[in-house]
């Protein structure tokens, strides 16, 4: 018997991804989506059409800040679990726009909170951030690291979510799980981010920005390992836990796990490698390293391995690879499309 599963954030990288997979697994899937305009609302459109394609998935185009809209969606179509993956992403934002994270990432996910609780949802979960973590902790990263030096709003604001969701699975017995995505990067991905940005910039002859020197390192992660990763862990809701070092069980059942690759390399090998397969050099200018950047990511993943098992991790070279020819056939179909 399948599940109706909420993705929020359908029209965005990994909830496509993530939608398409549970739909091929034959769930029942519904997709919310602003279709807001911070990255080229086309590709969002392109992957909405993918997903409507299929006969078990419904789209609503509704935004998570309006909490009428959304709990009616919640009460009309009666999910058994949820996975939210809407939000201001960017740890690079400037002041006058500092409120988008506030109204997205904390009010937005207030609301889904919310209608989980009004609605006794099975299982929620939602999309963190390696950005919590921040320049002081110790490298790799662990999910039991002190994470209350955050560098940017934006990781702020997901470490909020995190201490937002244990509360209501603490008061409200809502079963929550907090992933932290490490650099997720592949077909469909964001124009905004490095490995999109360098591509396109390397492959029509443009410069591009490198951040201090080029040796801030980055933990690469494959979409489809983090795809794997949700469809597997979103079975598994959380019960009551053991926190260390006390040995007390806490009476919320909550759990945060990290999800990433675990081999960081440099923004310096990133791009030789997209240099290699796109087989042209790079005009690059160097840039220092803007104070909400953090130096490393590195991911330790064996508490989520614990609960999963053993999570595929795809190379760096494999994962550009795919990503360049998935490029170059988005590029032809736009080039055929205005033709």
């Amino acid at each position: 018997m399948s599940n109706k599963i909420l993705v929020t954030g359908a029209a965005g990288f990994i909830g496509y991804h993530v939608a398409l997979k549970l739909l091929e697994q034959g769930e029942d899937v519904v997709g919310i989506d602003n279709m807001n305009a911070y990255y080229d609302v086309k590709l969002k459109e392109i992957r909405v059409a993918i997903l409507n394609a299929k006969l078990n998935f419904k789209f609503y185009q509704i935004d998570i800040e309006d909490n009428t809209q959304l709990n009616n969606i919640f009460q009309q179509e009666g999910f058994d679990r949820v996975i939210h993956l809407a939000a201001q992403v960017g740890v690079r934002s400037p002041p006058g726009e500092f409120y988008r994270y506030v109204n997205s990432n904390l009010l937005g996910f207030s609301n889904v909170l919310d209608s989980c609780r009004i609605n006794a949802i099975e299982h929620l979960l939602y999309a963190s951030s390696s950005s919590v973590y921040g320049d002081m902790a110790v490298t790799p990263f662990k999910e039991q690291d002190i994470v209350d030096k955050p560098q940017s709003l934006y990781a702020a604001s997901k470490r909020a979510n995190e201490l937002m969701a244990y509360s209501y699975s603490y008061q409200y017995q809502i079963p929550t799980t907090g992933l932290r995505f490490f650099t997720v990067y592949g077909p469909w991905g964001r124009p905004d981010m490095a490995v999109y940005n360098f591509t396109e910039k390397i492959d029509s002859g443009q410069s591009i920005d490198v951040f201090g020197e080029g040796e801030v390192m980055r933990d690469f992660t494959y979409v489809d390992d983090v795809v794997e990763a949700i469809v597997r862990i979103i079975k598994k809701p959380p019960k009551y836990q053991i926190i260390k070092p006390s040995d007390k069980p806490t009476k919320a059942p909550a759990q945060i796990f990290n999800v990433g690759n675990g081999k960081p390399v440099s923004v310096n090998t990133l791009v030789g490698l997209i240099e290699d397969s796109l087989g042209k050099k790079a005009v690059i200018s160097h840039k220092p390293r803007p104070a909400e950047d953090m130096q490393i990511t590195h991911a330790n993943i064996q508490e989520l391995e614990r609960v999963i098992g053993p999570l595929q991790t795809t190379s760096i070279s494999d994962g550009i690879n795919k990503f360049v020819s998935w490029y170059k056939e988005y590029q032809n179909i736009n080039l055929s499309s205005r033709e």
